[in-house]
Order: structure tokens, then sequence, then C-alpha cells
């Protein structure tokens, strides 16, 4: 099986409504195409057309999928799109979004980002009532879970179908010609709404609705069920719960340039650069500073590492150049496999390396596999130490409202220290930010959730026995 080494990314989603028609396909192209770091593996589109939805989706990127609505008019008032990265169902085209399904409810399109915790029981109970899914995805459960509903109208099956799953989701909706616009109570996964010429536009990121010079833009609340139409946007709101916004939205998520929960992405990752840097502080009082650079792993470590480099008064280099052409990274079967991807993906720049002591900053640990390589390659590259430093706690647990985050077992820091890890990749030292730095950098830290760190989640999960047993280094800790 073929892995893939960094966390995967949830998905990202979009919505417009204009007041006046025009060409929704191509307004949401863009903000899809903003979004597309947040999936890779599918996307797609559903818009009104006259009295009718239609859709069109498939494999592969925004620009391949996508490029065809570029060309002609399609004149409509409302549409939503979706980008994917397959967290809970497989890689399928029948589970691309947005979903469109004709029911006793009218046509409905869902476009959702995020993962349900509740499936299993929920998805027994319509199968015994008759529902036949057609996908893998735990997105189609809410689909099913408002056509079965009884209440008289939409809006009102909407709210009771919401009201009975628990975990991470936001979505965007079209009802006929209406545009619906949900976060769960928790919080969980980001989303904006913003303004402008009579168009409302909806983005899991900022950066959807700055390629459309959008600058009247919120969050949407927690809870928030936002109805758009003709008539303009009204909301109201589901029981609130306790707010668990995902930190790892601003730790590698989210595109630097965006805002999430209403903070900047790349300011907050230069803070934790520079808490990284302060945890050095003792490590720099032994050794000096002499010949030593900041090098971040491009482009996930270059905002931690620039702040690390301020706060440390280091120079900044890069370092390490990456080929912007080679598409994902994965885990192959064979080291010699999995070196060459990272070598077609990622070059040291020798005359800055050699010679010096380096700081390679990096936004998480996964396996370590791929750390193991760059190591290599900086001492290829000349370089006289490595110390590897990274922007986020040690990842010791599954995720399951989003994040693609293998087992425990796979997850390095739950076999090895920092220290031992640092002797497995080779490096001179391994650091990585405690959750007391990334928690002293957020301004409301108990309004995030940690549980991939921790293993304490904030709402109930299907942990399965063998994800719940201790690992070897909690073996070894208890000895």
């Amino acid at each position: 099986m073929i892995h893939e080494e960094k966390l995967g990314h949830y998905c990202g989603v979009a919505g417009v409504f204009s007041e006046s028609l025009t060409n929704i396909p191509v307004k949401l192209f863009f903000p899809l195409f903003s979004l597309q770091h947040r999936g890779q593996e599918s996307a797609g589109i559903a818009y009104r057309k006259e009295d009718k939805t239609v859709s069109y989706r498939d494999l592969g990127m925004v620009s391949q999928v996508l490029s065809k609505y570029l060309d002609g008019e399609r004149m409509s008032h409302c549409g939503i799109g979706h980008v994917r990265y397959s967290t809970h169902g497989g890689n399928k085209l029948e589970n691309a979004q947005p979903l469109l399904v004709s029911c006793n409810k009218g046509d409905i399109a869902l476009a959702h980002n995020g993962n349900l915790t509740n499936t299993q029981p929920l998805k027994e109970e319509l199968v015994s009532a008759g529902a036949i899914f057609q996908t893998t995805s735990d997105s189609e459960l809410i689909l099913h879970m408002i056509s079965h509903s009884r209440k008289p109208t939409f809006q009102e099956a909407l709210v009771e179908s919401l009201q009975k799953i628990e975990g991470a989701y936001s979505l965007v909706l079209l009802h006929d010609d209406t545009m619906i616009t949900v976060r769960d109570p928790w919080g969980f996964r980001p989303l904006y709404i913003g303004k402008k010429d009579g168009m409302t536009v909806v983005g899991s990121e900022t950066c959807a609705l700055d390629i459309l010079q959008i600058t009247d833009y919120r969050e949407v609340e927690p809870g928030e069920i936002i109805i758009t139409d003709q008539y303009g946007s009204r909301s109201s709101f589901l029981t609130p719960k306790k707010r668990n916004h995902c930190a790892f939205e601003l730790i590698y998520f989210a595109r630097p340039d965006s805002d999430v929960y209403n903070i900047n992405v790349y300011h907050q990752r230069k803070k934790l650069g520079k808490e990284l840097a302060i945890r050095d502080e003792e490590f720099f009082a032994q050794t000096g500073k002499e010949d030593t650079i900041v090098v971040p792993v491009p482009d996930s470590g270059n905002s931690a590492a620039l702040g690390y480099a301020e706060q440390a008064g280091l120079p900044f280099e890069l370092g390490m150049t990456r080929n912007h052409y080679t598409g994902r990274s994965f885990i192959m079967p064979t080291t010699a496999e999995r070196e060459l991807v990272v070598r077609m993906k990622l070059h040291p720049v020798r005359k800055t390396i050699a010679g010096k002591r380096i700081i390679l900053v990096d936004d998480s640990l996964v396996r370590g596999t791929t750390a193991k390589i760059l190591v290599k390659l900086m001492k290829e590259a000349g370089a006289r130490e490595v110390h590897l430093r990274l922007s986020s706690p040690e990842i010791r647990w599954p995720c399951f409202f989003g994040i693609d985050i293998p087992t425990r077992q796979e997850l390095i820091s739950n076999t090895l220290t920092p220290d031992e890890i640092a002797n497995f990749i080779d490096a001179d030292s391994v650091t990585f930010l405690t959750i007391e730095d990334l928690q002293h950098s957020l301004d409301s830290p108990e309004s995030y959730c940690f549980a991939c760190f921790t293993g304490e989640y904030p709402i109930r999960v299907p942990l399965k026995q063998t994800e719940r047993e201790r690992t070897l280094r909690d073996t070894k800790e208890h000895q």
C-alpha cells in the first residue's frame, strides 16, 4: 500500500448566491482554486440551471476538472463547490462532492468539510428503514436524514437532522433556489461568509473570498445556520457547545494568507516558530550560534522558520528548494523509492548548507520517513550538524474530526522519544513544540481541540480497542 507521508487535508467548500443572474460556475472556479491545498483528489460544483439543480464532479484538480466552465455563459443565481481529500470513504468518484439528490424535500446538493463521529448507529437506523446508500462517504448520511425526516419543511428537517449528528461539519447546501450555510456547534472546521455587489460568498478560508476581492466578510459562528435567498440572509442557531477549533488548521492546513478562527495563519505560525526558539535558548547558551542558520522545509515550515530566526537572531536561509510540479508526497514500498520521491521534490542548496549547523524547521512529524531522508540530504550537502525543530507537539492520537492521521502504531512519537527519533533519523537533535507552548501562543487556548496530541477528545468518538491500547513508548514510560 502507498501512504501519504504528510497529514491529509480535510476538504474545502465554497458557495455563491447572486441577487442577479451571473456566471455561477466561473464565480465558483476561483474560490475552489484558492482552496486547492485542502484537497487534491476530486473537485466539483452544483448550481441551479433554470428550475433544476445540475452538478459535475470528477477525480482530479480544480484546473483539470472545472476549467471547461471558464468557456461560455452559464447564468444562475446560486451554486456550491467542493475540493476533496478522502478522509472517510476512500478516493472514489462516487464520493466526490457536491452530492446531489432529488427527494421529497426537492433538489438538495451538499458540500461537506469534516467528519461525523456517530455515523454508524445513524446509518444502521436508516438502512433498517429502507435507505439505500450510494457512497461510502459520511456526508451522504445527512441527505438521507433530511429526506427521511417527517418535518413539514426543508429547514425544519435540516435542523432536526443536524441535532442528531455529532462531529465536525462545515456545510454549504443548495435547496432549490436557496443556499444554506452551516457550521457545527463546536466550530471544529473554519468557515467564512462575505458579501459584495449583491453577491454572497462562502468559503472554508478567507483566501476563497479574497480571490473575488471580497473584503466585507465574517466568520460563520459555531452552530450558525444561514439561509440565503432572494430575500437576503438570515441566521438561526443550533444549541451552543464548547468551542473546539482544530489547532492543526493554524499549524499546517490553512493557507498562510488566510484567516481562520479570526486569526491570520501566517502570523500565528511565526509565533509558533518564536516559541520553538525560546525553548532552544538553553541549547544555544551551551553551544553558541556560530555558523548556525535556520532552514525551513518548504513550504510547510516557512512561516515557523521565519519566526524562529527572528527570535533566535539567526540568519534565515532558503537552504532547500521545492519542485512544485511533483504532486503530493507518498510513502513508497521500498526505502530507495521513498528517497527518490523526496529527492524529486526537495533539493538542498549546497553552497548555503555546506559547513553550517542547520536548524531545520518543519510543521510536524508523522512517521519520520521523510525526515530521515531530509536529514540525509542536508548532510550530503555538507551540513556540519542538523537539528530538527517541529512547530507542533508530538502527534500521538488519531483524529475523528477530519484529519487523516495514521493509526497510533504508525505514529513515530508513540514508539520513540525525541532523543530516540533523533537517533533514528540521524539528526543531532529533535525538539517538538510542547502543548504548553502551543497554548501560550493562542489568545483563547480553551477554545481549541488538542486531541491528536493528548488523546482527550471533546466529544464521544469511535475509538477502536487497538487504538486505546498502550504503545511501545507508553509501556517504556510506565516501567
